[in-house]
C-alpha cells in the first residue's frame, strides 16, 4: 500500500464511452473530471475507514469472549481506551513521522517537530482540505490510516489480558502509536527504504500485523504466564473463554470490517479498473479466511477428534491477515489456498507457544505474527513484481525493529512502574481488583 506510488495513477484521467442514443462506428469519448475522481478516492477512504473501526469492536467482543467472565470489563476498557489514545496520538506525532513528505501534513501540536508545510495544488478546483486536489482529501486519508495504528494496538491488547495493568498498558500503546508503528510504517508506504527497494505489503500483513505480533510476543514473555497456566509437571491447563457467542460475533465483525482494510487499501476508486480491482480484493478477502476456517475445522477434528470452535475462529482472522499481504494479484484458488496456510499455522503454533509457556490468551500471536510473516513470504507466489530475497529483507527489517523497541518498552515499564497485577488481583479477576466493576455481576466467576 505505497500512497507515494498511487498519487501519480489515480490523478490520471479515465476515458468511458458515452452513452448516446445512436451507435455511431466511433463512439465520443468523456472525459472523468478531475473533481469525480478526488470524490470516489475520498469516498473509498471514508468507507474503508469506518469499516476497519467497526474492527475495533470486533476485537473487543472477540477478547471479550475468549478471556474468563471476571476480566471481561477490564479488555473492553482496554479497548476503548487504546483506540481513543490511538486516535490522539496518531494526531499529535504518529500521521505526520509516518508520511514525512511535507504535500500530505496535518496540523498536530507536535507537528511542527517534523518540517512539513501543507499545501494546496491549484487545479482549478476550490477544496479545502486537498493537498493534491486530483487525488482525495488529506481528512479522509488521515482518517483510514488511523484506523490501521488503533488495530495494530488492539492486537497486543488480547494477547497479554487478565495480568497486565491497566496503566502501564497504556503507556505503552502511547509509544506504540505515536511512535513505533509510524516510524516502521514511513519505510514502505511513507516512500522511505523498504519501498525503494521493492518490499511489497498491500494492506499491513507485516507492517500492521506483525508489528502487533511482536509487541504482543515481547509482552508475553516479558509479563509471563498467567497464575496457574501451566502446571509444575509440565501440563497446559485450560482457561475457557467466558462467552465463545461474543467470540464468534467478534470474528464476524472483524472479516465485515476486513473488506475495508484490504479493499480501500487499493487506494483510489477513480477509475473503472480501480473499481474492478476492488472486487477483486473483496473476493481474495474472503476466500482466504473461509480457507482458514476450514483448514482449522478439519485439522482440529483430525487432531483433536473434536472440531474445536477457537481454532476455526483464529483459523479464519489467520487466512485475512495472511491474504493482507497481497489481495489483488491472486486468483480466488490462490487466495483460498494462502488462507489455509494460515488456518494451518494457528493450530499447530498454538500448541508449540504452550510448550514454550507463553500465555496468549486470544492466539494473536500466531494469528498476526506468524500468519502475517506467511503473508507477506507469499506475496511472490501470485505477484511477478516481488521477490522472496526482498520479501525477507522487509521482514527482518520490521521483525527486528518491533521486537527490539516493544521489548524496550516493556523492559522500562517493568521496571519503573511494573506491569503486572498483584497474584491477589489476578486471582479475584482485573474487573474488581482494578476498575471495581464486572461485566457480569448476576453470574459467578469463572
Amino acid at each position: 500500500m505505497n500512497r507515494i506510488t498511487k498519487l501519480g495513477l489515480a490523478a490520471t484521467l479515465i476515458a468511458l464511452p458515452s452513452l448516446g442514443l445512436a451507435q455511431d462506428a466511433t463512439e465520443e469519448v468523456a472525459a472523468v473530471s478531475p473533481e469525480v475522481v478526488w470524490i470516489f478516492n475520498t469516498l473509498l477512504f471514508l468507507i474503508g475507514g469506518f469499516l476497519v473501526f467497526w474492527m475495533a469492536a470486533g476485537f473487543a467482543m472477540l477478547e471479550a469472549g475468549l478471556v474468563r467472565s471476571k476480566n471481561v470489563t477490564m479488555q473492553l476498557t482496554k479497548n476503548i481506551a487504546l483506540f481513543s489514545i490511538a486516535a490522539i496520538m496518531y494526531y499529535l506525532i504518529g500521521y505526520n513521522l509516518m508520511y514525512p513528505l511535507g504535500d500530505w501534513a496535518v496540523e498536530g501540536v507536535f507537528s511542527a517537530l517534523f518540517p512539513m508545510v501543507a499545501v494546496l495544488e491549484d487545479v482549478g478546483i476550490a477544496l479545502a482540505d486537498a493537498d493534491d486536489a486530483e487525488y482525495a482529501a488529506t481528512s479522509s486519508d488521515y482518517f483510514f490510516q488511523l484506523m490501521f495504528v488503533a488495530a495494530t494496538a488492539s492486537i497486543v491488547s488480547g494477547a497479554l489480558a487478565e495480568r497486565i495493568r491497566l496503566w502501564p498498558f497504556l503507556v505503552f500503546v502511547v509509544v506504540l502509536t505515536a511512535i513505533i508503528y509510524p516510524l516502521q510504517a514511513s519505510w514502505s508506504w511513507g516512500g522511505g527504504f523498504l519501498s525503494e527497494a521493492g518490499f511489497s505489503d498491500f494492506a499491513g500483513s507485516s507492517i500492521v500485523h506483525s508489528v502487533g505480533g511482536w509487541a504482543a510476543l515481547t509482552g508475553a514473555i516479558i509479563l509471563g504466564p498467567r497464575l496457574g497456566k501451566y502446571s509444575k509437571d509440565g501440563r497446559v491447563v485450560p482457561m475457557p473463554g467466558s462467552n465463545l457467542a461474543l467470540a464468534t460475533l467478534g470474528t464476524f465483525i472483524l472479516w465485515m470490517g476486513w473488506f475495508g482494510f484490504n479493499g480501500a487499501s487499493q487506494l483510489a476508486m477513480g477509475s473503472a479498473g480501480d473499481v474492478a480491482d476492488i472486487g477483486r480484493i473483496f473476493s481474495n478477502t474472503n476466500a482466504a479466511a473461509a480457507g482458514g476456517a476450514v483448514t482449522a475445522l478439519i485439522l482440529t477434528q483430525l487432531l483433536y477428534k473434536k472440531p474445536d470452535l477457537t481454532m476455526v475462529l483464529n483459523g479464519a482472522l489467520a487466512g485475512l491477515v495472511a491474504i493482507t499481504a497481497e489481495p489483488l494479484t491472486p486468483t480466488l484458488g490462490a487466495a483460498t489456498l494462502i488462507g489455509a496456510v494460515g488456518g494451518l499455522i494457528v493450530v499447530l503454533t498454538v500448541p508449540l507457544l504452550d510448550k514454550l509457556k507463553i500465555d496468549d490468551v486470544v492466539g494473536a500471536i500466531p494469528v498476526h505474527l506468524l500468519a502475517g510473516i506467511w503473508g507477506t513470504l507469499a506475496v511472490p507466489l501470485t505477484n511477478s513484481e516481488a521477490s522472496f530475497g526482498t520479501q525477507i529483507y522487509g521482514i527482518l527489517v520490521i521483525g527486528i525493529f518491533a521486537a527490539v523497541s516493544t521489548a524496550v518498552v516493556w523492559f522500562i515499564l517493568k521496571m519503573v512502574v511494573g506491569i503486572r497485577v498483584s497474584e491477589e488481583a489476578e486471582i479475584a479477576g482485573l474487573d474488581t481488583a482494578e476498575l471495581g466493576m464486572e461485566a457480569y455481576p448476576e453470574f459467578s466467576k469463572g
